[in-house]
């Protein structure tokens, strides 16, 4: 698997579509009286996915760095890999929808499906095919029995 671009790029990627299609197509603009609460929300809920799936890689001493997934010394599956196969990539979602509220537009919602899109076919299922020739029928338990992103 060659990927070109680290995810958190993508997501500076995302973003940047988001604030231009908010800015110069925003088809249907919004507030709300608890909207900084929520995009607060989704941030921390983003920040809590990602420490605590990086904390997890940690404990089991092997590679966070999805570009090389060939390198994964071990199978995670317990901590929050116990109840997501992405717990980043599900953090990411969380950040960019927290951007799509503070964006205050309807438009902006498309980048966030592209972004799941481009995820699932470009990053997740080579990552995916990677680790089901490491892992095998360890690996094909695990998806049984957790969901890709929650």
């Amino acid at each position: 698997m060659e990927l070109r671009l680290p995810p958190p790029l993508i997501v500076i990627i995302t973003f940047g579509c988001m604030y231009g299609l908010a800015q110069y197509w925003p088809l249907y603009t919004f507030t709300f009286v608890l909207q900084p609460y929520l995009v607060l929300l989704f941030c921390l809920i983003g920040t809590f996915l990602g420490l605590s799936a990086v904390w997890s890689f940690a404990k089991a001493r092997t590679t966070i760095d999805p570009r090389f997934p060939n390198k994964t010394s071990r199978l995670v599956t317990t901590g929050i890999y116990h109840h997501s196969r992405n717990p980043m990539y599900l953090g990411l979602f969380c950040f960019l929808c927290a951007a799509f509220v503070y964006l205050s537009a309807l438009s902006p919602l498309l980048m966030i499906g592209l972004f799941v899109f481009y995820m699932n076919h470009f990053q997740i299922a080579p990552e995916e095919a990677v680790l089901q020739a490491m892992f095998g029928e360890q690996f094909d338990l695990y998806c049984q029995q957790v969901r890709r992103w929650c």
